[in-house]
């Protein structure tokens, strides 16, 4: 099945609580199996049980591709070994740390808050290996939350003005969609978790929804 829903820890804020990072599933620990399953099902993924600073909203807090990975500074030393293991990592500080929100990333670039400092853009860019540009989504700089992406398409909240469209999809190397997820929630990035090969929505995605997500995502 190309998509799915499932509820994590009762909350349908999937994308907040995933991180697809290259061929990697990150999830938080002690997901009841059957959700699990499921992941490994419609993601096509290799899953790792992982928190951030004993956070279990690890889909807010990291973020990469193939060839890095980003994470917030709240990681411990042995969150940073362990993610080492699938990447180079870039640890993001202070004030803009929420990897996950912050950045929307596929294997072609790198979508960034404008908050993320010009260095940190050039590290960010360096350690994943592609181009990055900043900009707003919607107006709004948790762009990590705005959008979700993966090598055949990128979903956008509705509201996503023409020039953000623009440098968007030069960035990414696919042509950009809007939609909702969870009976209308603009956020489409905290409530979706993508790969090529399928994606995961909360269960209150409606039918309408979960084609509009096929559709954006080259998943049909």
């Amino acid at each position: 099945m190309a998509i799915d829903t499932v509820d994590i820890f009762g909350s349908d804020q999937v994308g907040i609580h995933l991180a697809s990072v290259g061929q990697i599933l990150f999830h938080p620990p002690e997901l009841p199996k059957p959700i699990i399953e499921t992941m490994e099902s419609v993601l096509s993924l290799e899953t790792c049980a992982q928190s951030i600073g004993g956070s279990n909203l690890v889909g807010a807090l990291v973020s990469g591709n193939s060839r890095g990975i980003a994470v917030a500074d709240i990681a411990t030393d042995e969150d940073i070994d362990k993610l080492t293991s699938y990447g180079d990592v870039v640890v993001m500080e202070g004030g803009v740390n929420t990897a996950g929100n912050l950045l929307l990333v596929n294997e072609n670039g790198v979508v960034a808050s404008p908050s993320v400092p010009h260095e940190g853009l050039e590290i960010i860019a360096d350690v994943m290996g592609v181009d990055v540009v900043a900009t707003t989504i919607a107006g709004q700089d948790v762009v990590g939350s705005l959008g979700v992406t993966n090598d055949q398409g990128v979903l956008l909240h509705p509201d996503v003005t023409p020039d953000e469209v623009v440098a968007i999809e030069r960035v990414l190397g696919v042509a950009p969609m809007v939609g909702t997820v969870g009976f209308g929630s603009p956020y489409v990035g905290a409530g979706i978790c993508a790969t090529n090969h399928g994606a995961l929505a909360g269960s209150e995605t409606t039918g309408p929804e979960m084609n509009r997500i096929e559709d954006a995502l080259g998943l049909i």
